[in-house]
């Protein structure tokens, strides 16, 4: 972990990483905690917890009958965006997730997880569920700052200061199904409550070059990082793979 923070900021003093890094173990318990508790809170206590500002650009793509992609990282809490707009906007919320190998753990966290409107979708079967008709229009969200699998497809970028795999499929599916972009903004207000903002990264994505969807996510994830770096998961080995 130190070794990524300090590859991410190399201006910043051994002080100062450090300062990061203890910043860095509190969130994970919070976050540890707060993935926890979310197996019985009410579906009113997470939306008073996890607050959305909806923009008006959203709407417009609803009632135009548009899904959207919602393209995020491992920043603040990931876990609960999906399963908390689902009374918060209008979109039908999917969350796609990798399912255990456990059953009954997969049925019970998928019964448990699982609020209003929300639906988790294996990404075993994400080619199928982009495809599937909802009969209303969705917003997918997709965790997208893991090392990709396959590095022959993964988009190459500069991303704090490091030569950066990148997974191509939140672009890849944007394109084949001219899904418009979103970024959520999250920021934590207080120990164990946050608020979004959703900001729009592309409208019309089959106009769009190969590789500018994903750069302008791994911007916005950038920016949102310097903002607090110590609300990042620097623990998961983002930076194993070489060009």
């Amino acid at each position: 972990m130190l070794k990524n923070l300090r590859n991410s900021f190399p201006d910043k003093s051994e002080a100062e990483i450090y300062k990061i890094a203890r910043g860095f173990y509190h969130y994970m318990v919070d976050v540890l905690l707060e993935s926890l508790k979310s197996f019985t809170m009410t579906e009113l206590n997470m939306v008073q917890r996890y607050k959305c500002v909806e923009p008006d650009f959203l709407k417009k793509f609803y009632n135009n009958n548009r899904s959207v992609i919602c393209v995020n990282g491992h920043y603040n809490n990931w876990e609960w965006g999906g399963v908390a707009t689902g009374s918060q906007i209008m979109h039908k919320p999917v969350g796609y997730y990798k399912p255990l190998s456990n059953k009954y753990i997969d049925n019970y966290i998928n019964h448990t997880r699982v609020r209003g409107r929300s639906v988790l979708a294996s990404i075993n079967h994400t080619s199928d569920f982009f495809s599937k008709s909802w009969e209303e229009p969705c917003i997918f969200y997709m965790v997208a700052d893991q090392s990709p699998y396959n590095v022959r497809l993964a988009y190459w970028m500069t991303f704090l200061n490091q030569d950066t795999a990148v997974l191509h499929g939140p672009e890849k599916y944007a394109r084949i199904h001219n899904l418009p972009v979103v970024f959520p903004k999250v920021k934590k207000i207080k120990r164990g409550f946050y608020e979004v903002e959703f900001i729009l990264l592309e409208d019309n994505p089959v106009n769009s070059k190969p590789g500018e969807i994903t750069r302008k996510f791994m911007q916005a994830l950038e920016n949102m990082i310097i903002e607090n770096p110590s609300y990042y998961l620097w623990s998961h080995r983002r930076w194993k793979l070489k060009r």
